[in-house]
């Protein structure tokens, strides 16, 4: 069996929303259900070990280096020990300063497929700042490229506030460039759910339509991507599902739903051809 590595990310919505005792509790025991090796928590209180009490022990973990007024913020966290690469302030325009944590932390770890630099990238929320999520992604993926040459492979994760057709993540996902740059990650939800619309984000969701956005339509806005080389991804998505995105119990953890994904060596690594002879027929 391939060699894999498990990746989540899930916005929790934090305790000052309603009903946290009862979110929180079904979003622990999920998380620790699923034991994922690398997870990206967003919304979540960052100190005071919520964050242990959600995973259970034997992460190390890392929060961004900024919350808000209330300590909510993101955090990254890995089951073998990480090293901070660095922190990328994704605060880039004078009205983007009033997100506190908004930024993307970029760590390594050695991992089962091999060293990985993992990145945890949050950048503005509010629908209109589209002109701030281009200047954020385009900021963290030359960030991920001048440190890539370290790595064997790069993963981004995130709840990027930004859904497929938006322009930020038709740069992620190498359908256009920037400024000159040129990136090409993989979608793991599209991979494996092609035509799917995979919505993290769902008006069906009563906490959706009681929440700050409650006029907004469905939309798919948490990612998992996989860098890729010149010949494509360097690990292949085995397996992508949506976390917690329908109540249990009568409860929904949160606005969002996560994702978490399997990522695998493949056994045929981009840029050689299949080794066996029996793979052509006449």
């Amino acid at each position: 069996m391939a060699a894999s590595l498990r990746v989540l990310t899930m916005n929790v919505l934090g305790p000052a929303n309603p009903d946290w005792r009862r979110r929180s509790a079904l979003t622990g025991e999920t998380l620790r259900r699923l034991d994922a090796d690398v997870v990206a928590l967003q919304e979540v209180p960052v100190a005071g070990g919520t964050v242990e009490e959600l995973l259970g022990s034997g992460y190390t973990v890392t929060p961004f280096s900024r919350a808000a007024d209330d300590g909510v913020g993101g955090v990254l966290a890995t089951r073998a020990p990480h090293r901070v690469v660095e922190e990328v302030d994704q605060r880039r325009t004078e009205r983007a300063r009033d997100f506190a944590w908004c930024a993307t932390l970029v760590v390594e770890v050695d991992t089962a497929v091999g060293r990985t630099l993992v990145a945890h990238h949050k950048p503005s929320w509010q629908f209109d700042y589209e002109a701030e999520r281009e200047q954020q992604a385009l900021a963290a993926a030359r960030t991920l490229e001048r440190l890539a040459g370290t790595a064997d492979h790069v993963v981004v994760l995130g709840d990027c506030d930004a859904t497929p057709d938006a322009a930020s993540m038709q740069f992620w996902r190498g359908r256009r460039s920037l400024d000159g740059t040129s990136v090409c990650y993989q979608d793991a939800w599209e991979t494996l759910h092609p035509g799917d619309p995979g919505l993290t984000f769902d008006a069906r969701n009563p906490l959706v339509r009681a929440g700050e956005v409650a006029t907004a339509v469905g939309r798919r806005i948490d990612w998992v991507l996989v860098r890729a080389g010149v010949h494509g991804p360097t690990l292949q998505v085995t397996a992508c599902a949506r976390v917690l995105d329908e109540p249990v119990g009568g409860v929904w953890a949160s606005d969002h739903c996560g994702v978490v994904a399997d990522l695998a060596l493949p056994d045929h690594p981009p840029g050689s051809w299949a080794s066996s002879t029996g793979w052509l027929t006449t």
